[in-house]
C-alpha cells in the first residue's frame, strides 16, 4: 500500500500560502508525518470525502506527530478558482491547517506539483514520512481506517537514516531478524 521511494524527497512548488505566517517547505516538518490533501474547490469528491477526512486527521493526531497541509491544485475551471475565491472557501469551510496554491504551469493546464508527482486528479492524499520521503500518493477516496493505519505505521517506524556525501538520505537499516520480524 505504501508507495515507498527511498531517498526521494518531496517538495512543493507553490505560488501562495493561506493560514500560515510563512512559506513552508516539507523540510520544515522533519520529524512529523505530513499528510497533504490535494483538492479543488469545485471537486465534488473533495468536498464530500476529502475535506472531512483532512479535518478528521488534523483532529485525531497530535500536532507534534502529524501535520496536515492542503494543496489547491487547479487543473480545470481556472478562471473561477482564484486565490480570492480560495480564501473565502477556506473561511467558509473553517479550514485551520496551512493551505498552499499549487503553482500554475506556463506550459500546461496541470499545475507544477501535480505534474511533477503525477497526481491522478483530485482528491489525492499524499503521505510524507518523518524524513520528507513520499510514501503514499493515492487518488480518489480512501478508507479512513486504512489511512489511519498507514499514518500510525509511519509514526511507529524508527529507521536509522544517514546522509551521504551528496546530501541524499541513505537507508542504513540492516537485514535480519528481531522481535518485530525479518527484514530483507
Amino acid at each position: 500500500m505504501l508507495n515507498n521511494i527511498p531517498g526521494r524527497q518531496f517538495n512543493l512548488n507553490v505560488s501562495h500560502w493561506f493560514n500560515t505566517e510563512k512559506e513552508h517547505q516539507i523540510s520544515d516538518f522533519e520529524g512529523k508525518v505530513v499528510v497533504i490533501y490535494v483538492f479543488q474547490m469545485l471537486c465534488p469528491g473533495c468536498i464530500s470525502h476529502g475535506l472531512p477526512l483532512a479535518k478528521n486527521i488534523q483532529q485525531s493526531f497530535r500536532a507534534d506527530d502529524v501535520q496536515v497541509i492542503g494543496l489547491h491544485s487547479v487543473f480545470e475551471h481556472h478562471d473561477v478558482m482564484t486565490p480570492k475565491a480560495l480564501q473565502a472557501f477556506i473561511h467558509e469551510y473553517r479550514l485551520t491547517f496551512p493551505v498552499a496554491v499549487d503553482k500554475p504551469s506556463q506550459h500546461s493546464h496541470l499545475p507544477e506539483t501535480m505534474k511533477a508527482y503525477q497526481f491522478g486528479g483530485t482528491p489525492t492524499i499524499l503521505v510524507i514520512d518523518q524524513h520528507g520521503r513520499l510514501r503514499l500518493n493515492h487518488f480518489g477516496t480512501i478508507n479512513e481506517l486504512q489511512l489511519g493505519a498507514i499514518i500510525g505505521s509511519l509514526l511507529e517506524e524508527n529507521e536509522p537514516l544517514q546522509r551521504n556525501e551528496n546530501n541524499s538520505i541513505e537507508d542504513t537499516s540492516q537485514s535480519g531478524c528481531d522481535e518485530n520480524g525479518c527484514s530483507i
